[in-house]
């Protein structure tokens, strides 16, 4: 079989006070996180494979984990965080063959459209971003090392593929709870002809023969096999043990990623003599229709299409509002209700920085001077709570609203500490989550020099007829009064008077 969907939880027990605990695959149960080295995580996410524009589906993952980086950065923690590029792969060679351009050329295009998806939403840049094609040595020594280990075999035809003997390794299908018997065997569609070079035909590659009828001189590095390029699962083992050593603390990626993927890493790894992950962590998918967003179904959504739409951010809050673990059905009417929710936080902020005088990035995020232990020691409780429970995001956000209805309550009674504390601790909140609204990152990445300009002329145009609005009533012409918030109410923009004056929102 070939597991592609979330494996039953195990018991799942109420976690101390102050401990981390997270959802492990490979033991199906949620564990109290234990790093190796106190104080200090190491991280490796597998990252996309640069063959096409990136859709809401594929950065879902990247948003994700970057929720928990932020999250052990905010314990306190030192964070190795590394996530690589496949930029060399099956697909990436049929695609850019079918687009008559160089393979390279392709994968260095999509990567940086991909760069530009991750940094519109605040996804932060890893520790480091390992391509595969700058790791072929590694990738190399890898394998003569599971060769002398008697894990892996050079075929006999001369082709130069390379196998790893999953008989070899009686562990093998550990990680997603199989027999091997029960497995299917290794894909086989690009080469037909491997099945007959395998000793089982569920051995996986691990170096692929340059096929020079097919494939471009370029696609071939030279190897004590014969030139050929690296197959998929070696690479994120020899990027991993090279950048987090032999033992780490959390390996991550999408829920399809544990079988073959994540199993066949899992496998070379600790049969080449290394402890490689400790935990496993798993996002589920951003389906449409019910099915998983992919190319193949032809249902993806690339990010700068949905962003034509939505803000960034909003998008971001759509993403992190769900448990990581959950899959999640996209539509735009559920995206748009999720913005219209994260608007009334929004506009929490603002007024509750006009009561306070302040500018509203001058609110902190943290009540008082952030120590050693990390933000998360100023945050309230049951957002705490709900971040160590497994990244507990849904329960997390319904903390800020709760939040942010105390505080609305606040507010109409002028500046207090209370209200100053509401704000902060949402601002605390929002910044962990990634969705601080006044981030400088979402002001310097967010907003065009156009849209500023149409900004600033709508704000003039409302404060005008605002003006128009508090003279009417003024003159109790409460009939002129009300057709200004009307004409306002139509285009999309929101009064509330307050005891500070009108407040507008979109």
């Amino acid at each position: 079989m070939t597991p592609t969907s979330e494996p039953p939880a195990g018991p799942h027990h109420p976690a101390p006070a102050g401990t981390l605990r997270l959802y492990d695959t490979a033991s199906r149960q949620v564990r109290a996180f234990e790093p190796l080295e106190p104080g200090r995580a190491g991280i490796y996410l597998c990252g996309l494979t640069v063959q096409s524009e990136p859709h809401v589906g594929h950065v879902r993952s990247a948003v994700n984990f970057d929720v928990l980086r932020r999250w052990l950065l905010a314990n306190g923690y030192d964070v190795s965080f590394i996530r690589n590029i496949t930029d060399i792969d099956d697909k990436i060679l049929v695609k850019s063959a079918e687009q008559g351009r160089p393979w390279y050329n392709l994968a260095y295009a999509m990567h940086r459209e991909l760069d530009k998806a991750y940094d519109s939403l605040n996804v932060a840049p890893p520790t480091y971003e390992p391509a595969a094609t700058g790791h072929v040595p590694e990738m190399i020594e890898l394998i003569g090392r599971l060769i002398t280990r008697g894990h892996a075999y050079a075929a006999e035809d001369g082709s130069g593929d390379v196998y790893f003997d999953v008989r070899s390794w009686p562990a093998y299908g550990e990680l997603t709870g199989q027999r091997i018997d029960d497995m299917e065997a290794a894909e086989v569609a690009a080469d037909p002809q491997s099945v007959a070079r395998k000793r089982d035909p569920r051995d996986f590659a691990l170096w692929k023969g340059w096929k020079k009828e097919s494939e471009p001189e370029t696609a071939a590095w030279p190897s004590p096999w014969g030139p050929g390029r690296p197959g998929w699962h070696i690479e994120c083992s020899a990027m991993a043990l090279k950048y987090l050593g032999t033992g780490f603390d959390i390996h991550g990626g999408g829920v399809d990623l544990r079988f073959p993927h994540h199993e066949n890493e899992q496998a070379q790894s600790r049969a080449a003599g290394y402890d490689f992950a400790q935990y496993w962590m798993h996002n589920a998918w951003i389906t449409t229709a019910g099915e998983k967003m992919s190319k193949s179904l032809g249902n993806s959504l690339v990010v700068p299409s949905v962003l034509e739409r939505v803000r960034a951010i909003d998008l971001r809050f759509y993403i992190v509002a769900a448990h990581y673990r959950s899959h999640v059905e996209f539509s735009f009417e559920a995206l748009e209700e999720a913005a219209a929710g994260f608007a009334r936080v929004e506009h929490f902020l603002t007024r509750a920085a006009d009561v306070l005088d302040l500018d509203p990035a001058a609110v902190p995020t943290s009540p008082e001077p952030v120590d050693p232990g990390g933000l998360a020691a100023t945050l309230p409780g049951p957002f705490v709570a709900a971040m160590d429970d497994d990244l507990g995001t849904p329960a997390a956000v319904a903390v800020i609203f709760e939040t942010v209805k105390r505080g609305n309550k606040l507010l109409d009674a002028g500046p207090s500490e209370d209200l100053l504390l509401a704000a902060v601790h949402v601002r605390g909140m929002l910044a962990v989550l990634g969705i601080d609204p006044f981030d400088p990152h979402w002001s310097a990445g967010g907003s065009s020099a156009r849209e500023e300009k149409l900004t600033a002329a709508v704000d003039s145009l409302v404060a005008a007829l605002l003006e128009q609005r508090t003279t009417a009533r003024a003159a109790k012409d409460f009939a002129a009064a009300d057709a200004i918030r009307e004409q306002l109410k139509a285009a999309g923009i929101e009064l509330e008077d307050t005891p500070q004056g009108p407040q507008w929102s979109l």
